[in-house]
Order: structure tokens, then sequence, then C-alpha cells
């Protein structure tokens, strides 16, 4: 066999194998300490977006990083693997869409919200 049909061979299971490699790592969010979550890219607690903690779970050119995007709500917020949460409502949900009504249409997650604000 030449060169090229072993690569194209090849190709399909190094795709696959890359692919089950990062599954579940770039959008997992992770409880860090009580009330504590984060992903790869933030941290928050039951207040909300926190530097703070991003700094000391993720690092400081996380944290800054982070911060840097300009002005966004630190209250309302979407974990990388979807999950939403909202300080003000006290409450994490599936995602962050609105329904006809204007109201969230997210069912919520029972296992965020208890683990973020302890319900």
């Amino acid at each position: 066999m030449s060169k090229r049909i072993h690569l194209a061979c090849l190709a399909p299971l190094f795709f696959a194998g890359a692919m089950c490699a990062n599954a579940g790592t770039s959008g997992s969010v992770r409880l860090r300490a009580p009330g504590v979550l984060c992903d790869r890219y933030m941290c928050a607690n039951d207040k909300g977006i926190s530097r703070s903690l991003t700094q000391r779970y993720l690092g400081k050119a996380a944290a800054e990083s982070l911060f840097s995007q300009g002005d966004f709500s630190l209250t309302e917020f979407t974990f990388a693997n979807g999950i939403f949460c909202d300080v003000k409502e006290r409450v994490c949900r599936i995602n962050r869409y609105y329904g006809e009504n204007g109201k969230r249409s997210g069912a919520i997650s029972k296992k965020y919200t208890a683990l973020l604000f302890g319900k």
C-alpha cells in the first residue's frame, strides 16, 4: 500500500480518537468548593461570576482574559456546557433562551441550581 492509502485509512481513526479524548472536557462544569462552579473560562458562586474565584481556580491569565472583554453581566451567565444561571432568580436552567411568552424557556436544572445556590 502507498503512504496515501495508509494515511487515508488512519485519518478517521485519529480524528475519532481525538474527539473521544476531548469529549466532556471543553464544556464540563466542576464544583471546586461548596457553592463554587467553574468551567474552563470562569468561576461563579451564588453572587455571580467572580474575578477572585476565577483567578484562584483557573489562574491569573484566565481572570484577566475574562474581565478584559468589556462590560458584561456578572449575575446572568452561561457556562461552557450551556447551563444558564441567574443570580437574581437563584436558579440555573438547561439553556438561556426565551419562550414565546417572553419568559425563560429552559427547564430548571435541579443539579446545578443546588450546586450553586444550595436549593
